[in-house]
C-alpha cells in the first residue's frame, strides 16, 4: 500500500469477532439507510445500500484495480488483473441484455477524443503514485487511510475542475462516441468483447511468473462476482452504470457554490440539468448516493476484519505527492469520461469503445506510473 502502510496478505485476514463496535455500525448502517429512503425516496435508499455492498466489497479483500495491474507489471502476477476481466465479463454478460431490452436504461457512451487519451493516461500514472484509483481512492478512504484521505480532497477538486474546462479539451479533436451494441448487435457485442477479455486473461496466465504475491485463496474472485451483481442492480435501480467521479466533481461544484463562486456561465456547470443538480439537495444525485454508501461498507468490512485505519509513514514528500496527485486524478478522471469504474468498467460493460481506449490508455500510463512510484520511494 501507499508510503508506510504495512499491508496484510489480502483473502487471508481472518474476520474480527461481533464485537460491539461492530454491530453497532451494522445499526447505525441500517438507520442510515433508512434515513436516506425517507430523505430523498426509496430509489435513493437502495442505491445507499448498493454503494454498502460494493464497499464492503471492495473492502473485504482489497479488491484492487491500482494494485492488480501493479502487481502484473512488477511481478507478473495476474491474480487480481483476472479479477477485474472476471467482474467486468459477469457484469457486461447481464448489462447488454438489459439495455438491449429496457431502452429506459441508460449506457455509459463518451467521445473518442484527445481529452480521452490524455486524460486517461495520466489518471493511470497518478493512480500508481496514489495507491488508488476512483474505487480505489474512495474505499481506502472509509478504511482510514490516512494516505488516501489525504488524497480525496484534491479528487474533489480536481474532478470539479476537470468537469469545468472540458469543453477546452474537446476542442482539441474528437470524435463521437461508437456503441457496439449499434454496430454488432447485443449478441455480437457480447461474444466480441468477452472473447476479448478471454484473450487478454489467457495471455495474463500464459505469460505469468507467480500467483498469491498479493491475494491468496478465492476470495477476490468472490468479490468480484459480488461486485458484478451490485454493479447490475445499480444499473437497474438508478437507470445508468455505476459510476464514481461525477459525484466527486458535484461534491466541489456544491462547495465551490457555497463559496460564492458563480457558475453559471460556465460550459458544464452552468447547463440547467447541472444547476438543478447543484441546488438540489445531495441525496437527489444517484452517484452521490452511491458513493456514500460505499464509503461506509468500507468503513464496517475493515472494521470487522480488523484492517481500520492502517498505520501510515510518510516523508512530507510522500504527503504532498497525495494531495498533488488527488488533484491530478480527479481533473484527468473529467477529461477521460471517468474513471476505472465510470470508464473502464461500465464503459467496456455497456458496449462502448471508449472503455477499450480508457484502458490500453490508462495501463500504459500505470507502467509509467509504476517507476514514479518507486522514485517517489512509496512502498507496496
Amino acid at each position: 500500500m501507499a508510503a508506510g502502510v504495512l499491508p496484510a496478505t489480502a483473502g487471508t485476514t481472518a474476520p474480527a469477532r461481533r464485537s460491539p463496535r461492530v454491530v453497532a455500525l451494522y445499526l447505525l448502517a441500517i438507520v442510515a439507510a433508512l434515513a436516506v429512503t425517507l430523505a430523498a425516496g426509496l430509489r435513493a435508499g437502495l442505491l445507499f445500500v448498493i454503494g454498502l455492498g460494493l464497499g464492503a466489497a471492495l473492502a473485504a479483500v482489497s479488491f484492487g484495480f491500482t494494485t492488480g495491474w501493479r502487481i502484473w507489471i512488477r511481478e507478473r502476477d495476474p491474480t487480481g488483473f483476472l479479477a477485474q476481466l472476471l467482474f467486468i465479463g459477469l457484469a457486461m454478460a447481464a448489462t447488454i441484455p438489459l439495455l438491449a431490452a429496457r431502452p429506459e436504461l441508460a449506457g455509459a457512451y463518451a467521445p473518442l477524443s484527445v481529452s480521452l487519451v490524455l486524460g486517461a493516461f495520466v489518471f493511470g500514472a497518478a493512480m500508481q503514485v496514489a495507491d488508488g484509483c476512483g474505487s480505489g481512492s474512495l474505499y481506502k478512504a472509509g478504511m482510514g487511510n490516512l494516505f488516501n484521505l489525504a488524497v480525496l480532497p484534491g479528487f474533489i477538486a480536481g474532478s470539479f475542475l476537470g468537469a469545468a474546462h472540458l469543453d477546452r479539451w474537446l476542442a482539441l479533436g474528437s470524435l463521437p462516441p461508437v456503441s457496439l451494441v449499434d454496430a454488432l448487435g447485443a449478441g455480437g457485442a457480447l461474444i466480441a468483447q468477452l472473447a476479448a477479455l478471454a484473450a487478454i486473461a489467457a495471455l495474463l496466465w500464459r505469460t505469468r511468473r507467480a500467483t498469491g504475491v498479493r491475494w491468496k485463496g478465492r476470495g477476490i474472485y468472490a468479490a468480484a462476482v459480488a461486485l458484478a451483481v451490485f454493479a447490475v442492480l445499480n444499473l437497474i435501480v438508478a437507470g445508468q452504470p455505476w459510476g464514481i467521479v461525477y459525484g466527486l466533481g458535484l461534491w466541489g461544484a456544491k462547495i465551490a457554490t457555497w463559496a460564492g463562486w458563480d457558475l453559471a456561465a460556465n460550459a458544464f456547470w452552468g447547463r440547467p440539468e447541472q444547476q438543478a443538480q447543484i441546488a438540489a439537495p445531495l441525496l437527489d444525485d444517484a452517484t452521490s448516493v452511491t458513493n456514500l454508501g460505499l464509503l461506509a461498507g468500507a468503513l464496517i468490512a475493515s472494521v470487522q476484519r480488523g484492517t481500520f485505519a492502517p498505520h501510515v509513514q510518510a516523508t512530507a514528500k510522500q504527503w504532498a505527492a497525495a494531495i498533488i496527485t488527488g488533484l491530478v486524478l480527479g481533473y484527468s478522471a473529467r477529461l477521460a469520461f471517468g474513471c476505472n469504474i465510470g470508464a473502464y468498467f461500465a464503459g467496456i460493460s455497456t458496449g462502448s469503445v471508449h472503455g477499450w481506449v480508457w484502458f490500453a490508455a490508462a495501463f500504459a500510463g500505470s507502467v509509467a506510473g509504476v517507476r514514479l512510484r518507486d522514485r517517489l520511494g512509496l512502498k507496496g
